[in-house]
């Protein structure tokens, strides 16, 4: 046993050694705290001026915590009302597995100035005027095709595109392979769940009143100062299939962070479908996997990420670059719009008709919001959602061959109770690595239909995500007796093992 102490710590010693060898990364901010003070970085909860504008003293006391890392400096960060901000300390704690969560980077955030940005903001305008429009109906809505029609025209939306123009089928879509292949949503948020003896249909529930918040300057400025409004009324009784945005919304607004992962592990084991050909209990004549490449193993390290990709995010959104949310611009828009303060924005989004419309429906140029406290407390850039659907999701790809095809693909009937048989001409083509890209981008993206991140919060959070889970990965490997050698295709394409 003496031996084991010792072999045990020295495997700890590689791994942090491994580690340490990692190239220290610059974090780098976009530059608009320093050139527009007080209104182009986040400030919710902090008290703010009648034009919504952060109290310059609030926000210093903020950033000094931030720079101190004190307990006592963060105590005295005052807030507007009730809420409270989210851990701003999680972004300086350390993982005991993993990358360090400051070991790795995003780059900066798109600049309010920026031809970027009012691109990404005219997506979410768009995307809360869409939020009523089925999945299945995206084909045949007026709405839809509108808004497809003015996101093609823009100077800089990165998005996917059919010959440079954005359609019904790529419209609000992630951007990995088998984003656009198949319906909308992923398989894995609709197909049944195998939980032990349950098994588990993804009827969610939905809202007794589902309508869009935050749109009178009155009830925009009490949130933006930290007030709570009541939540909405849930019907638990009237459970339906995700067809909407809204739904999906819905969905991420009380998700477990790695709910999406961990179901979709089940639902694969649940299928027996094939583990990468590099497991090394492919080629065992007596022997399976268990705690070790076997099921129990995939389904504690799918979940394990989670944290670690928290922490990560945490410090980019606290430490680096406090983007402002979605809902703090629409706040920018609107006064300038009206006349009564002037910013630096790109004028893209000013004159945006998905902007326009948004007025003629709400009389106000605030970004609806699918909940009624809007975002979270804590800044936008990256998204939370996305760094855990990166992580949670390269370990699923790594573990289950990838090319495997989803056997009996579905939709949801049109009133959403049940499922129905997809028979588009692309049903055969449902891969395992396509259909967990995608719920990855579901999820993240289901963010953005709610109003509270934008889409590089999106497309940057999963390659963060994404790195953290192949150094798990690699550490697991090293733990472990067995020659294992996973195979997985990362976010942009390209090949690697493990």
């Amino acid at each position: 046993m003496s031996d084991r102490r010792f072999a045990a710590r020295d495997a700890r010693i590689r791994a942090a050694e491994a580690e340490f060898q990692r190239h220290v990364p610059v974090h780098t901010a976009n530059g608009e705290e320093t050139d527009h003070p007080f209104v182009c970085t986040y400030s919710k909860a902090l008290p703010h001026n009648k034009f919504g504008e952060v109290e310059p003293a609030a926000y210093n006391l903020l950033r000094r915590a931030l720079a101190t890392g004190s307990y006592e400096d963060f105590e005295r960060i005052p807030l507007g009302d009730t809420r409270k901000l989210v851990n701003p300390q999680a972004g300086l704690a350390f993982a005991p597995s993993g990358p360090d969560p400051q070991a790795l980077s995003i780059p900066p955030a798109p600049r309010i100035d920026s031809a970027q940005h009012s691109a990404e903001a005219v997506e979410l305008y768009w995307m809360a005027l869409c939020r009523d429009v089925l999945f299945t109906r995206f084909d045949d809505s007026e709405v839809v095709a509108e808004a497809a029609t003015e996101l093609s025209g823009l100077t800089d939306f990165r998005a996917p595109k059919q010959g440079d123009r954005v359609t019904p089928q790529t419209i609000f879509r992630g951007d990995t392979r088998g984003d656009l292949t198949g319906p909308y949503l992923s398989q894995f948020l609709l197909q049944d769940i195998p939980y032990g003896t349950l098994l588990i249909p993804q009827r969610q529930d939905t809202l007794v009143r589902p309508v869009d918040h935050l749109t009178t300057w009155g009830d925009w400025l009490e949130v933006q100062n930290g007030s709570e409004p009541e939540p909405e009324e849930r019907d638990f009784a009237k459970r339906r299939y995700i067809q909407t945005p809204r739904d999906l919304a819905h969905y991420v607004h009380f998700d477990a962070l790695y709910q999406a992962y961990l179901n979709a592990a089940l639902i694969l084991l649940g299928q027996n479908a094939p583990v990468d050909p590099g497991n090394p209990y492919n080629f065992s004549g007596n022997q399976i996997g268990f705690g070790t490449y076997g099921g129990p193993h995939i389904l504690s390290l799918v979940t394990e990420v989670a944290t670690r990709a928290l922490k990560a995010a945490w410090f980019q959104k606290w430490y680096v670059h406090r983007r402002l949310r979605p809902e703090e611009f629409g706040g920018r828009v609107h006064q300038h719009k009206r006349g009564l303060r002037e910013y630096p924005i790109d004028g893209e989004v000013l004159d945006s008709i998905a902007v326009k419309q948004v007025f003629g429906k709400y009389g106000s140029y605030l970004l609806p919001q699918a909940f009624p406290e809007g975002s979270p407390t804590h800044p936008s850039y990256g998204s939370g959602h996305a760094t855990v659907a990166g992580a949670c999701v390269t370990i699923l790809k790594a573990w289950f061959d990838e090319s495997h095809i989803l056997p009996n693909p579905v939709v949801p009937t049109t009133d959403g109770t049940a499922l129905e048989p997809y028979t588009g001409p692309d049903a055969d083509r449902l891969t395992v690595g396509g259909e967990l890209n995608k719920v990855a981008a579901n999820i993240a993206s289901g963010r953005n239909m709610a109003g509270v991140h934008w889409r590089t919060d999106f497309t940057q959070a999963v390659l963060l995500g994404e790195e953290i889970a192949i150094s798990v990965l690699r550490e697991a490997k090293e733990a472990a007796l067995e020659n294992a050698v996973l195979t997985l295709n990362r976010f942009d394409g390209t090949t690697i093992a493990v």
